[in-house]
């Protein structure tokens, strides 16, 4: 008997059970059901299958490379400096090309420092005095050019007296830019060369147009439309695309972002993969109301003379700095995305019927009715259990003895 029991639990494994429907006859219901189910299947199709393309595999991982170089040629002609041929070894920084770089639009020099003593300068406010108790001997003047010597020095005319140093002198004079020296500079043309890989599908490509024409790269600029794949850039062309004049941009200098998106469908082969530009400028606020506006620095040459006395050449240069961000995705199909959003995509419908349940049974007026034909099998059970446990054990008692009675009645006759 255990046996057969074991036997009939084995054989149930292997039974199909399927579910029972009841067909509720409400038509806002119904409408209601319908709905949600056009609603997630035109969320899967349309969002998840073609917009977001759930149905690749994706790497993000771009691994990217990015070369740079400037060419054009400048002339200035100012007191301090005379006459100067400007080449990319010169407005250049740093020179070796890169994601970041520099150009130089406008400078103002302070050759031919030396060190020794001098009055700092009245643009420093630590190193303002009213007498030689204020320069305290050694003391670091906080954000100026040297160590007061103990003395403070009176002008002539009258204006701020200021500590003496020792330092770099004569100290830098003050400067405000009202043009670019460097007027041609939007002329200027940048190379940016960027290579690209997606390691997961083992593809590669540049932003350089392949081909054999070794004339191509002097003669052509970039176009979105004629020539996507020409690496060169006109500067001035580069700040028009973020919105800004770079005559007016190059006085004061300022910050450009130059972001390479590359956005590759790999079912659609190696040719559909093209980089994507995207100009801004990074250097002023949406509301545009900042006196942090425009870019500068300084930076020295160092020289000795005959008698071997060293000096310097102080530049305080304005201009423009390029940063290259490279951004980008690649897709291919793969079964494992494409089942795991099916199966998204059956669990919400199957979420639709349940909000349906739930509307019909507990907001609509005939829930209950409804609920006595859903629940029907565990009402039945339930009343069925109930009578059994109703049932007396003295009734028991008699219905047996009123079995054997009949029993004995019919032996005897």
């Amino acid at each position: 008997m255990a046996w057969g029991f074991c036997r009939g639990r084995f054989l149930a494994l292997f039974d199909y059970k399927t579910e029972k429907y009841i067909i509720a006859k409400n038509k806002k219901v119904g409408v209601l059901y319908r709905l949600i189910q056009l609603s997630v299947i035109g969320y899967i199709i349309g969002w998840v299958f073609i917009t977001k393309k759930g149905y690749q595999e994706t790497d993000e991982a771009i691994q990217s490379s990015v070369i740079t170089k400037v060419k054009g040629v400048s002339v200035t002609n100012t007191t301090e400096s005379g006459l100067l041929v400007w080449g990319p070894e010169d407005y250049v920084i740093p020179p070796q090309g890169d994601a970041v770089l520099f150009v130089v639009t406008s400078f103002r020099e302070t050759p031919n420092q030396k060190l020794g003593y001098c009055a700092e300068s009245p643009k420093v406010l630590d190193g303002h005095c009213r007498g030689d108790e204020d320069c305290t001997e050694g003391k670091l003047v906080l954000a100026g050019n040297g160590v007061t010597s103990g003395r403070c020095l009176k002008k002539d005319d009258n204006s701020t007296c200021t500590c003496e140093i020792y330092g770099w002198c004569p100290v830098e004079t003050t400067f405000k830019p009202k043009r670019p020296l460097l007027t041609n500079a939007e002329n200027f043309t940048i190379y940016i060369k960027n290579f690209i890989q997606f390691s997961t599908f083992s593809f590669s490509k540049s932003n350089v147009l392949e081909t054999t024409d070794v004339s191509y790269l002097k003669r052509c600029r970039y176009d979105e439309e004629r020539h996507p794949y020409c690496p060169i850039f006109r500067l001035g062309d580069i700040t028009r695309r973020a919105g800004y004049n770079f005559q007016d941009m190059a006085t004061f200098g300022g910050s450009i972002g130059i972001s390479i998106e590359w956005d590759c469908d790999l079912d659609k082969g190696y040719s559909s993969c093209h980089p994507q530009y995207h100009f801004t400028r990074l250097d002023v606020s949406i509301s545009n109301k900042t006196i942090a506006v425009g870019f500068n620095f300084r930076h020295t040459r160092y020289f000795k003379n005959s008698a071997g006395e060293s000096y310097r050449s102080l530049f305080k240069v304005y201009g423009v700095r390029f940063n290259i961000m490279v951004h980008g995705k690649a897709g291919k199909f793969s079964i494992v995305p494409t089942a795991i959003n099916v199966g998204s995509g059956l669990a919400l419908l199957g979420a639709g019927a349940f909000f349906c349940d739930m509307v019909l049974l507990y907001v609509m007026k005939k829930g209950d009715s409804y609920r006595e034909r859903k629940f029907e099998g565990t009402c039945e059970a339930k009343a069925a259990s109930q009578v059994n446990s109703a049932e007396d054990p003295k009734d028991a008692t008699e219905n047996q003895k009123l079995t054997l009675s009949l029993v004995s009645n019919h032996l005897q006759m």
